[in-house]
């Protein structure tokens, strides 16, 4: 879904020959798989916290188990040509801190590419009714998305679920220049008349509908929700995602950044 987004493209940095390339947070390992063959002298590396990477990869694919969020990381400095980390939403407490361990990894001149959903539904044209900060609103996507954000600060260890709209500035922070950021657009259904957008959607519609209850039982059982209400709350979020006379979309942000080259002395 997220490369028909990006009109196919894999990656939106200038590559020239890359040697070692780092996909963080690889999950299935489908974003190494398809760039070995883009690239194919060039060792790819996909890490996870779950073995959940097929066997039988092309020959520059490898796949280890790591934390992205340990201070110290399994290679050396100045060690990757380009970084790809992509879908850590909620992942991690700090996401800044994997951004630093990347600068250091990354040679200088190197790029790293973040592609991440921002989980807010927005809508342009009124169709979504409005939150309601004093209590349930009667679009049950806005409840969902504010019970993940208050579980995620509130219960420990805390993660952050919404970090897509504050990487090009954590960037900075961190020391990349030539930071660019590109937003797309990823209706929650089938409501577009544009047909790519369309066909987005019906994407995005089978994601949230096959994924929402893995989405919601672990923030919501730390709130001290038992599993039958949640499960009663998901009946209304999933006729919210299947409004179609709601036009509602989300953010797809795709921020890239480089590593100064090292200055002389």
């Amino acid at each position: 879904m997220f490369k028909m987004v990006m009109k196919d493209k894999l990656f939106h940095v200038p590559l020239e020959k890359p040697q070692q390339i780092l996909d963080v947070g690889t999950g299935s390992g489908i974003w190494p798989i398809e760039m070995a063959s883009l690239f194919p002298n060039a060792t790819i590396t996909g890490t996870d916290l779950s073995p959940v990477q097929p066997t039988e990869v092309p020959e520059n694919v490898h796949f280890l188990i790591d934390d992205a969020a340990e201070e110290e990381w399994l290679w050396d400095a100045d060690h990757f040509d380009f970084i790809h980390i992509g879908h850590m939403s909620g992942a991690m407490s700090s996401f800044i801190d994997v951004l630093r361990q990347s600068f250091k990894h990354l040679k200088p001149g190197a790029y790293i590419e973040c592609q991440e959903l921002d989980p807010k539904p927005k809508c342009d044209d009124g169709t979504m009714p409005p939150e309601n900060p004093d209590g349930y609103s009667t679009y049950a996507l806005h409840d969902w998305f504010d019970l993940n954000m208050r579980s995620s600060q509130d219960v420990e260890p805390c993660r952050q679920f919404r970090i897509a709209h504050r990487i090009q500035r954590w960037m900075k922070e961190v020391g990349f220049v030539d930071i660019e950021q590109r937003k797309f657009k990823v209706p929650t259904n089938t409501w577009p008349t544009d047909e790519h957008l369309k066909a987005i959607g019906k994407w995005s519609e089978s994601n949230w509908l096959e994924a929402l209850s893995g989405w919601s039982y672990k923030p919501f059982l730390a709130l001290g929700w038992s599993k039958p209400e949640i499960e009663v709350f998901l009946v209304d979020v999933r006729k919210s995602i299947q409004d179609r006379s709601v036009h509602a979309y989300m953010d797809y942000y795709v921020v890239t950044g480089r590593k100064p080259l090292a200055t002389k002395t």
